[in-house]
């Protein structure tokens, strides 16, 4: 769907129309519950983050101005929609540095191997602190500036979450690929 006919979607959403925003729901709602899976602990987390971003979406579409994509506007609100469950459930802390950062982990391409599949659920894995601080700096792209703003610590903060979230996903590939080649030796 695209321009006019998107507009036209759009307009009835803001009027209220309930078959135009089931529409709009059933255009975006895939990919939508993917966004929501990165920053859930499980699926149904991520369903609810997404109806609620949704409901948020439907209150707030008149705010779309057609600058930029319209996929693209609803990420953000599913996004921000997350952070503020984020927010009121957990808090971010420091990391000391008493954490083995000095092992060496081996990348033996392992990271090729890894399916997208599992790669997200390795991710979410992670505390809620470190999936949250990881996806937003390396699924969104946003500095450690903005990710402090955006979940009220510090810059600093937001680094070590990151560093913490890096070198327990790196054991965790790693402990992944040992099972994967056991099993396959096993055989």
């Amino acid at each position: 769907m695209q321009g006019e006919e998107l507009e036209i979607l759009v307009k009835d959403c803001v009027a209220g129309k309930r078959k135009a925003q089931q529409q709009l729901f059933n255009l975006y709602s895939d990919n939508m519950y993917g966004v929501c899976l990165y920053y859930s602990k499980d699926y149904t987390e991520a369903e609810d983050t997404l109806h609620e971003g949704f409901m948020k979406v439907f209150q707030k579409i008149e705010q779309f101005k057609f600058k930029g994509s319209l996929a693209g506007w609803i990420r953000r609100v599913m996004i921000n929609t997350a952070l503020e469950k984020f927010r009121k459930q957990n808090q971010l802390y420091a990391l000391g540095d008493d954490f083995e950062s000095g092992e060496d982990i081996q990348q033996e391409n392992v990271i090729s191997d890894l399916s997208a599949k599992d790669l997200i659920e390795l991710i979410r894995e992670l505390t809620p602190k470190y999936r949250m601080v990881f996806n937003l700096y390396a699924i969104e792209g946003y500095s450690h500036k903005e990710i402090g703003e955006m979940l009220g610590i510090s810059e600093g903060t937001s680094k070590s979450n990151l560093s913490r979230a890096r070198y327990i996903l790196q054991k965790k590939v790693k402990k992944h690929f040992y099972i994967k080649s056991s099993i396959k030796d096993a055989k």
